[in-house]
């Protein structure tokens, strides 16, 4: 019995190195590839790339957005930038290879998110393949500072935006034959988080798009994600960042024992862009090293 085993895994082990032969021959040495540039996707399948596929990213001036803009762009996509300041998005643009365009727009005014739709489809000729709603508003405010006006503002650019722009490009999305849609959340939505009460129930609101969504739009080819990242090396944290206390706190709870770099979160989008996840959908992916799945029961060794 144990020598019919040993013949099995030996023969399993012959397979799998007939499999990485055939894989090696036909890929050449990218099977060997590694992403060791932050934001660069690694080359080892042909299914990270985008070559050929248009992605409108909103938000994506600075920060996470403008990681996952070139992340995208490093795979091959050709990118539509979309946030508020014209300049800065210009100057993201200027970073990337594939014909950027770029599309000022405010989403939090009425109408904007289906002007953005039919303006990104112009740009484009028509398609799009991939859509990540990465604009947000964040506030970090006290009960008592919060009124009516300020969470009309969060849900407006939180909630309203990336539904009503995934409508408007819909159908381009289900003509693409491989239609992605990744809404970036945080884990302001997944846990409760202080003075996030606003924030926290709109990013839970995009969570719960996304499932719903997922269901309509799975039978017309289109996978819906999301991405909820933890706290991350950006403009956002910057304050906190000079306060000692916050980085050791926020960095004690992390596993991975750091901030995410935008980078990280960016290689999860571009990955749920691409055929690598074809069959991935109704998802939130903490990219949060860890933060939301863990707790340190006894605050140190026991």
């Amino acid at each position: 019995m144990i020598q019919g085993d040993r013949r099995l895994r030996v023969q399993a082990l012959e397979n799998l190195a007939d499999t990485f032969n055939l894989l090696r021959a036909s890929h050449g040495d990218t099977l060997s590839a590694r992403a060791d540039t932050p934001g660069r996707l690694s080359p080892m399948t042909s299914s990270a790339s985008l070559t050929g596929r248009v992605a409108l990213v909103t938000g994506a001036s600075r920060g996470i957005g403008a990681a996952i803009a070139r992340a995208l762009d490093a795979a091959g996509a050709r990118v539509l930038l979309a946030a508020r300041d014209a300049e800065m998005l210009a100057s993201v643009a200027a970073e990337l290879s594939h014909d950027p365009a770029t599309l000022p727009v405010d989403l939090a005014e009425a109408g904007a998110a289906s002007d953005l739709a039919r303006r990104a489809l112009e740009a484009s000729g028509g398609r799009l393949d991939v859509l990540v709603n990465n604009a947000a508003y964040a506030r970090r405010v006290t009960l008592a500072d919060t009124d009516a006006d300020l969470i009309d503002q969060v849900l407006a650019v939180d909630v309203r935006a990336p539904l009503l722009l995934v409508r408007g490009v819909e159908e381009a999305l289900a003509a693409s034959g491989h239609g992605s849609v990744v809404n970036i959340t945080s884990v302001s939505g997944l846990v409760g988080t202080p003075r996030r009460a606003i924030y926290g129930a709109s990013k839970a609101a995009l969570d719960s798009i996304t499932r719903s969504l997922a269901l309509d739009l799975g039978p017309r080819g289109i996978r819906v994600n999301a991405v909820a990242p933890g706290v991350v090396d950006t403009d956002l944290w910057a304050k906190n960042k000079l306060v000692p206390e916050a980085v050791r706190s926020t960095t004690a709870i992390t596993p991975l024992r750091r901030w995410a770099q935008p980078p990280d979160v960016a290689d999860v989008v571009a990955w749920l862009a691409g055929d690598a996840s074809r069959f991935v959908t109704a998802e939130t992916i903490a990219a949060d090293g860890g933060m939301t799945r863990t707790t340190d029961l006894y605050g140190g060794d026991v």
